[in-house]
């Protein structure tokens, strides 16, 4: 991905994918290219990512933050509910419709200064955010019967 004003595509910084990667172990880039994905299994403009099943991966996500960033957020959003675990960075739109819609209901982690995208040497015009979509977990209740608690599951 780029790093110019004229793309919507923004390189991730190896240094901080690193991090996120240590954390999460990733297994799916689906937005990438061939010369700047991180995970063996990604996909690039051509397989389109938001047509493929992401189902069973943990998820680095870095969309294209144009107009079309909603339906990527989306789709991390859906993913998620299908049992991926879904890590994007975003811009933190706060005045956008994709934003309340699926980040709210996200894990946020807020990052403090800019980053330099790329190779850039200038850091980014917009401040960056991560979030986190995770499958939902099993509910549990606590049960008394017959003078005995248990656990139960409750979908």
């Amino acid at each position: 991905m780029h790093f110019s004003s004229k793309t919507p595509e923004w390189s991730t910084p190896r240094w901080f994918y690193k991090g996120v990667d240590a954390e999460f172990g990733f297994t799916l880039d689906p937005c990438s290219t061939h010369e700047n994905c991180f995970c063996p299994r990604h996909f690039t403009i051509a397989e389109d990512g938001l047509k493929q099943d992401w189902t069973n991966d943990i998820v680095f996500m870095n969309p294209p933050y144009g107009r079309e960033i909603g339906r990527w957020v989306k789709k991390a959003y859906e993913s998620a509910k299908c049992g991926a675990t879904v890590v994007c960075l975003l811009p933190p739109r706060a005045d956008t419709r994709w934003f309340h819609r699926y980040v709210m209901s996200a894990e946020r982690r807020f990052l403090r200064g800019r980053l330099k995208f790329g190779d850039s040497r200038n850091a980014a015009p917009f401040p960056s955010m991560v979030a986190v979509f995770r499958p939902p977990t099993p509910k549990t209740v606590r049960v008394k019967r017959n003078g005995y608690e248990h656990e139960r599951s409750r979908t």
